[in-house]
């Protein structure tokens, strides 16, 4: 049967001061009524059925994610005792599957980013199933048509077409995070394609590709799986878990075993929501070019974010090109151009102990 895994652990500080370690940016809205992970698990129920959604998330966001999905069955709640990237996770999720359905496929995913219409994602997620059924070993991950020569995305860069499904290609490589001027290349070529981090496979399928590639890893989850369903779990999950190597699923697997990996090119719209400059995009702005969230009023401010909420105002005049970001124990104003800023002053509040409002 097809299950959802929605990655949802990470303590992104790219939307500081509304995100913080307690509550990152998966627990939050933009520019909508629901959070990214809510967003996220209704559009995997839309075609998967509830009681076949997984959450993976970290210990301290158990409390979060429970309040903000109250129908989630708490048995599919896996709950990491400390961050170790993707592979680990996706590790763990597989192994709890197989307890309870030998044949499971994953369709995994991070729960922070924006995907529309669900109907699309719905159709690249059908055809990946599709491939997996008729070729089980075989590791499927999605391509975005890059829009940009964006520098902050990995890409992947397609091969030939599958004879069988013209529209999933064999895996060609994979590119780290180019500079402006090999991303314009990749863009021009029409090869390439974004790497949203979004997978199907069978869950033995990984499991065997990660005994294959990533050994110690593995190891740690064979010693693991013996204690699901046992008392021992929690125990042996604090244990083992924190002894896990910290690494993506990317470098772990994907980049070594690329002759079994395929990609699927996204039908649908996506963004990563990376940062403040996101909300631009998912908010249509008005006149002078302001993206708004929240109560403001301005005069002569021109290519803004603001945000804050409907009991606080925001009033600014004769400024232009700020962040401004507005919560009751913090507030931030920033050049909208430097995205890189923020995490200076992310790390000068760590300097100057002000941990408490990170």
């Amino acid at each position: 049967m097809i299950h959802a895994v929605i990655m949802a652990g990470g303590s992104g500080t790219r939307f500081w001061p509304a995100s913080r370690r307690a509550l990152p940016k998966q627990f939050l809205r933009f520019g909508g009524d629901r959070s990214l992970l809510q967003e996220t698990a209704d559009r995997c129920r839309s075609f998967i059925p509830a009681e076949r959604t997984w959450i993976v998330t970290g210990d301290v966001h158990a409390g979060e994610t429970r309040r903000q999905l109250p129908d989630l069955d708490p048995a599919k709640l896996l709950l990491e005792p400390c961050g170790r990237n993707t592979a680990p996770c996706i590790g763990l999720a597989a192994i709890q599957l197989l307890a309870v359905d030998p044949e499971a496929v994953m369709l995994v995913l991070p729960a922070d980013h924006r995907i529309q219409p669900t109907a699309a994602f719905q159709q690249s997620a059908e055809r990946a199933f599709e491939l997996i059924a008729q070729q089980p070993e075989r590791l499927m991950l999605f391509g975005v048509s890059p829009t940009e020569p964006a520098t902050g995305f990995g890409y992947i860069e397609r091969g030939a077409a599958f004879p069988e499904n013209c529209s999933v290609f064999q895996v060609a490589s994979f590119r780290e995070k180019p500079d402006a001027e090999t991303a314009a290349r990749y863009v021009a070529s029409g090869d390439f394609f974004w790497n949203c981090g979004i997978f199907v496979w069978r869950a033995d399928a990984i499991l065997r590709q990660i005994e294959r590639q990533a050994p110690d890893l593995f190891a740690r989850l064979t010693a693991l799986r013996t204690a699901i369903g046992t008392n021992d779990w929690s125990e042996k999950l604090a244990t083992e878990f924190r002894h896990m190597p910290n690494i993506s699923i990317d470098y772990a697997v994907l980049e070594k075993a690329a002759a079994d990996v395929c990609v699927v090119p996204a039908t649908f719209d996506w963004d990563d929501v990376g940062s403040w400059q996101a909300l631009g995009r998912q908010i249509t702005p008005d006149s002078r070019g302001n993206t708004i969230d929240g109560r403001f009023c301005g005069v002569s401010t021109n290519g803004c974010i603001i945000r804050s909420d409907p009991n606080h105002l925001i009033a600014t005049f004769g400024v232009s090109n700020l962040v401004v970001v507005h919560t009751p124990t913090a507030t931030l104003i920033a050049d909208r151009s430097d995205e890189l800023g923020l995490k200076q002053l992310i790390a000068e509040l760590e300097r100057q102990g002000l941990s408490e409002f990170l």
